[in-house]
């Protein structure tokens, strides 16, 4: 909705917006929800802009410019909104860069270096330098989202500006516009301070201020890097504006230096006992001119563990913290000669060396999300950034982290502590506590300066000082310094309009914060728990800090997240976007109509609850989670949209249709005459584009009684524990059976009797694909077990958890422990064959229902069927069983998203390539998503997230090649649009089953 308020003056928002879209090609957004997304970057601020712009091109931002010049607006150019200090909000106008002013405007291979528009992702530019052999030195951690532009405000450095220096370094000439409206180009050498009159002044008479107190080290970002405006420097205009975070000018191009890319890098990792003793081996192993070097407590790996499993982290040496020195050569037998050198000059036996490969990849994928992982503290508190960004000389890092240490133990806060320790700099999230107001944050804050300041440092190694730091830096210069800052400044932009409150003229470092204001959200009983989050919605919003992983492409590494943002490029469909939005929902002052807000449903529309932000996001937000939760909340006791019937109660119309004998003949028939169908897609809230389902002529469970008794156990009880199922269905505790009769695994007094599993038949393997279930009985059957089929249905309630429908997914869940708990509580392996329902058992279960103890029971036993038969025995076969050879099978594989965020697709990838198939895994969602893809108004985006990469790997694929997929949804998306049959792992398995035989 528009606004009205006064920006500044007689000037209203209004009157912004007119001249913005007067001016400009680009979209100009005044609306509600798109200034709640853009309210906050990667920072602890809450600040409201007026409007948001998207430039289409460099006129564009020069319009913009001239609009926001002539009404005397405050601007804020901003690029992929990862700056952690509060250096991309602003009051008045923000100007995205990323969405189109996104060029590379030239790569020179033979001067080695590039042109670029200030909205390029850096990724981009070291995939489009790579063929060269070349590279942009420093890789800031965001890499694969941060924009040139912002890394250039910043002047950011990432792990190897060990080896190739800080942003600044690496820039050679920028094209901007200052705050009066000149247009120059920022260079170096003779003449280069003529541009801005005044500037060659103000260096002469400061010429003691800039040789003593700036340039100190390498990492000294905080404040105006003004010493490369010196003779003695090169005069040097262009990296003296690197840095100043959008304050004096405008960046409109620059040009950069690339560097080759290292031949043969090897990672070497060192333990030491703590992270202190850690930093004091880096003066040694500097001698060896590394390419990185980044500590990293041992703690964090730990968390890395518990949420992504052990196979997530390689072995690694001894040490409660350990250095990544990363070294180079011309091969890689000489990499690992100077790795070796480097190793015997450590000072720690600890050693573990990585060649280029897999397991050297897993550790810097840990190092990169390490914003998100030290989100949280090892005792679960949100900890927040503001002190996370310090820098000493690297020789006197040791000595500062154990005072750092001290200091954080004086006011009772902890964190988990990485950065790049070669270059001195520590990256450190703590949990001070904000819920409730900014002084824990100002206390710390205000000693954690002096105590920076006391060893020579920085108060930012590379994130600069934005709102979180600006007003401490009186603490870190003289007042003469500050004074040079502000006639810089004011040289530039005298009237204060570009990014104001930032460096010169700073806000308080306790204004605007975004959590204090945000209200309780609490568990109303009827949905989920969120005890994970102490039972607040609010507190699990917040673990968005807005590091961005969502608008990266990481489908190269195997990522889903995110697959909405990736078809549409907004901002408005990332997981961050969302998040944004619900915070404010929980502010309630910009975002004001609560649950029923429509901010908040236009901004959840298009999310397709695939839950790979659950595992992808290093902070762990389930956005998929959330939206249940808000559908829950809005429309319980109240009509629900059409669709929340015909869709999320689809379990309950494919019972009845497939109960009724010749009923789902009948159906099928009459759905399949087009008019019909589309009368009931539409009906029913779905895109007549789209199919119907067939129903199942014979269930899974009718098959079993006609045909299966021979091969299948059809049980309502466990056998031999009845006598104990009191006991173990209490609701209090559970009892594990403690007698020679537990079930499910061979041994003492099981008489040699087969191991059993329990086949758990979900509602689609039921009634929509009963053909998978016969096959995993086959496949069961084959590898030794006895087969338990239950007699009773037993609905994860999936389609009641998409569709919000909370109270109706605990009825089924708890049906569902009624059939269920008492094979899980005896320790009986349960299977599930349909990803997202298998999922629901392994996560949303013990979330919906915290107290029922049969939950936990469920949740262990459940496996994929992958899962267990790769398990060791007696879980799994072992050596009794040997899987099907599939050497002549080539496949397309699309892991399931909940398949790929809940239980992982390891086991599926091991037991393939056991079987020695042939296959390529896709990464990202199909698009259909369960109800999403069918919804009325989702069809376009469900069609362009196929086209991410199911579609063309479907058209690339040969004649004979297996389309191999569990999900039903997958299975169906690519009937739908490329009419092709897909088959699940169940299948496949069992087809050679046949071959062997």
């Amino acid at each position: 909705m528009a606004v009205t308020e006064t920006v500044t003056g007689d000037v209203s928002s209004a009157d912004v917006v007119q001249a913005l879209r007067s001016a400009l090609r680009g979209a100009v957004d005044d609306s509600t929800r798109r200034r709640a997304e853009y309210s906050t970057d990667a920072s602890n601020y809450r600040v409201v802009p007026q409007v948001v712009a998207f430039p289409q091109d460099t006129d564009d931002v020069l319009a913009a410019l001239e609009v926001t010049r002539s009404l005397g607006v405050p601007l804020t150019a901003r690029g992929g909104g990862t700056s952690v200090a509060g250096n991309a909000v602003g009051t008045g106008v923000v100007l995205d860069f990323s969405r189109h002013v996104n060029r590379i405007l030239d790569i020179d291979p033979e001067a080695q270096t590039a042109r670029i528009e200030p909205g390029v992702v850096m990724a981009s530019l070291q995939k489009a330098a790579a063929p060269h052999g070349l590279r942009f030195g420093p890789d800031p951690s965001t890499q694969a989202r941060a924009t040139l532009g912002g890394m250039i405000g910043n002047n950011a450095c990432g792990p190897r500006a060990v080896a190739y220096g800080r942003t600044a370094d690496n820039v050679l000439a920028l094209d901007v516009v200052d705050g009066t409206g000149r247009r120059f180009e920022a260079r170096s050498g003779a003449g280069a301070l003529d541009v801005v009159p005044g500037l060659d002044a103000l260096v002469r008479g400061n010429l003691d201020i800039l040789r003593t107190e700036l340039g100190r080290f390498g990492r000294q970002v905080s404040g105006y890097s003004l010493e490369h405006l010196l003779p003695e420097k090169g005069t040097d205009l262009a990296k003296a504006l690197v840095g100043t975070e959008g304050t004096v000018a405008t960046l409109l191009g620059a040009t950069v230096r690339l560097v080759p890319v290292a031949a043969a890098p090897v990672l070497v990792v060192l333990g030491y006992p703590d992270m202190p003793a850690a930093a004091d081996a880096v003066p040694a192993l500097l001698a060896h001119a590394p390419l990185a070097i980044e500590g990293m407590d041992s703690r964090l790996v730990d968390v890395v563990r518990r949420v992504r499993g052990a196979a997530a982290v390689p072995p690694l040496p001894a040490g409660g913290g350990w250095l990544m020195v990363e070294v180079g050569g011309d091969s890689l037998d000489e990499a690992l000669d100077r790795a070796r050198a480097l190793a015997a000059d450590a000072g720690t036996a600890a050693v573990g060396l990585f060649p280029p490969g897999p397991e050297a990849a897993a550790m810097w994928r840990i190092r990169e999300d390490g914003a998100g992982l030290g989100g949280r503290t090892p005792s679960g508190e949100q900890a927040w950034p503001g002190f996370e960004d310090s820098a000493v000389p690297p020789e006197r890092l040791g000595a500062y982290l154990r005072e750092l240490e001290a200091l954080m133990a004086s006011h009772e806060v902890d964190g988990l502590a990485y950065g790049h320790f070669g270059d001195g700099c520590v990256h450190l999230r703590l949990d001070i506590p904000l819920e409730r107001s900014g002084n824990p944050l100002r206390a710390f804050m205000t000693d954690a300066a002096t105590l920076v300041a006391s060893h020579g440092g920085s108060l930012s190694g590379e994130h600069g000082d934005g709102r979180a730091r600006s007003e401490l830096l009186p603490v870190m210069y003289s007042a003469k310094a500050i004074d040079l800052f502000g006639a810089f400044k004011d040289l530039l932009d005298p009237r204060d309009l570009l990014n104001p409150g930032v460096l010169v003229h700073p806000n308080p470092l306790d204004a605007d914060l975004r959590r204090p204001w945000a209200r309780p959200l609490l568990s109303d009983g009827h949905g989920f728990s969120f005890t994970h989050d102490a039972g607040d919605l609010t507190t699990a919003l917040h673990r968005c800090v807005g590091v961005g992983k969502c608008r990266a492409d990481s489908t190269a590494t195997g990522g889903f997240m995110c697959p909405s943002y990736l078809a549409t490029k907004d901002e408005k469909d990332s997981t961050r976007g969302r998040a944004r939005v619900l915070q404010e929902m929980a502010n309630g002052t910009l975002v004001s109509g609560g649950w029923a807000s429509p901010e908040v449903h236009d901004s959840l529309d298009l999310c397709l609850s695939c839950k790979a932000c659950s595992s992808d996001c290093p902070a762990g937000v389930d956005m998929a989670q959330y939206k249940s939760e808000v559908l829950h909340r809005t429309y319980r006791g109240k009509v629900r949209p059409v669709s929340h019937y015909a869709l999320g109660w689809l379990p309950r119309w494919a019972r009845l249709i497939t109960r009724v004998p010749g009923l789902a003949a009948l159906t099928n028939a009459a759905l399949g005459v087009r008019p019909v169908a589309r009368a009931v897609l539409a009906g029913g809230g779905m895109d007549t584009r789209r199919q119907m389902v067939t129903f199942a002529r014979r269930p899974f469970r009718s098959w079993v009684r006609a045909e299966g008794r021979d091969t299948v156990t059809l049980t309502r009880n466990v056998r031999g524990s009845e006598r104990h199922e009191d006991q173990l269905l209490g609701r209090n505790e559970v009892e594990a059976v403690a007698d020679d009769q537990f079930l499910g695994r061979p041994g003492k007094g099981t008489g040699g009797r087969k191991p059993q599993v329990v086949l758990w038949t979900d509602s689609f393997s039921d009634t929509l694909s009963p053909s998978v279930a016969q096959a995993a009985v086959a496949v069961l059957v084959d590898a030794g077990y006895e087969v338990l089929v239950p007699q009773d249905d037993a609905c994860c309630g999936l389609t009641w958890i998409s569709t919000g429908q909370l109270d109706g997914a605990r009825k089924q869940l708890t049906h569902l422990l009624g059939v269920l708990g008492p094979f899980a509580v005896n320790g009986i392996p349960i299977v599930g064959l349909e990803p997202s329902c298998t999922a629901v058992l392994r996560s949303d279960l013990r979330d919906l229902l915290p107290d029922d103890p049969r939950a936990v029971a469920v949740a262990r036993e459940t496996r994929t069927l992958a899962e267990l038969l790769t398990a060791p025995a007696p879980i799994g076969p072992g050596d009794r069983w040997q899987v099907p050879d599939l050497s002549e099978v080539t496949a397309v594989v699309q892991p399931h998203c909940h398949h790929h965020s809940v239980m992982t697709w390891t086991a599926d990838r091991r037991l393939l390539t056991d079987a020695g198939a042939q296959f390529s895994a896709l990464a990202g969602c199909c698009g259909l998503a369960g109800n999403f893809g069918m919804e009325k108004g989702h069809y376009d985006v469900s069609v362009a997230v196929a086209e991410n990469a199911l579609l063309p790997a479907l058209r690339d694929a040969a004649p004979g090649d297996v389309y191999l997929a569990d999900g039903f949804s997958c299975r169906t998306q690519a009937d739908h649009l490329a009419g092709v049959h897909g088959v699940h792992l169940a299948e496949l398995l069992a087809s050679h089953l046949r071959a062997r035989a």
